[in-house]
């Protein structure tokens, strides 16, 4: 708890944010109410997870997306790729991963909706049919001002605390790729309107370059988020 005290006092006194720029911390269930009480009133807070249960009720160890709303969390991760893959568990497919999203947007919550494709995938050339296949059973539960309250957070999966990230060009040229889906199969005015953000060791050094491609709107970001040069990530928001 100290070490965690310790990073919210780097982040209350790291100076201003931009002022096009949401921040938002998502905690470990356990750090959620420290959070919420100690940061800084511009930075909000998100789940890393939340139940599928809409209600309460016989669902032991699970945490409803409503129990979130009611403590005052803001956001929800849905779909993180570790979730998908499961550790020593079932992971989550995609049937499940919509469902908790709807669940979580009923709620009140927004969304942070991640999408991505393994290395293997990548190299065979099928990453946009992997993120097709994730987003498809969301844009049939979602009704279009659903999506108003989600941003889709590309994460590939390859480039996850291994220190490899994607090329601007190739990270923008996904993204693009998402969005024209977006607006084939949900509608033009969403896919304009949503933030895609990335998600794959973006960091202090790499994320100007990455934050100025155009369709790149944010970054779901891991370990740099665990340290002062999260805001340097901020600070280099175009």
């Amino acid at each position: 708890m100290a070490s965690l005290k310790e990073l919210i006092k780097t982040f209350n006194e790291a100076g201003p944010i931009p002022a096009n720029c949401e921040v938002a911390i998502a905690a470990p269930f356990i750090h959620i109410g420290l959070c919420l009480s100690e940061l800084r009133d511009d930075i909000a807070v998100s789940a890393q997870n939340c139940g599928v249960n809409a209600k309460e009720g016989a669902y032991t160890g699970e945490i409803s997306a409503s129990q979130l709303k009611d403590a005052g969390v803001s956001w929800v991760i849905i779909g993180h790729s570790e979730r998908r893959e499961g550790f020593e568990m079932a992971g989550e497919d995609n049937e499940l991963v919509a469902k908790k999203v709807k669940v979580a947007l009923d709620a009140g919550l927004k969304v942070m909706f991640a999408i991505g494709e393994k290395k293997d995938e990548r190299e065979a050339g099928i990453t946009m049919d992997v993120c097709a296949k994730q987003l498809e059973p969301a844009a049939k539960l979602l009704s279009e001002s659903d999506w108003s309250n989600v941003a889709i957070a590309y994460e590939p999966v390859w480039a996850i605390g291994t220190g490899l990230t994607a090329t601007p060009e190739m990270a923008q040229e996904t993204h693009a790729d998402i969005r024209g889906w977006i607006s084939t199969n949900v509608s033009p005015e969403v896919a304009s309107a949503i933030r895609i953000q990335y998600g794959g060791s973006m960091k202090g050094a790499n994320a100007k370059e990455l934050l100025a491609q155009p369709d790149i709107d944010g970054g779901l970001i891991g370990g740099a988020s665990l340290k002062a040069d999260f805001f340097n990530v901020i600070n280099g928001v175009p």
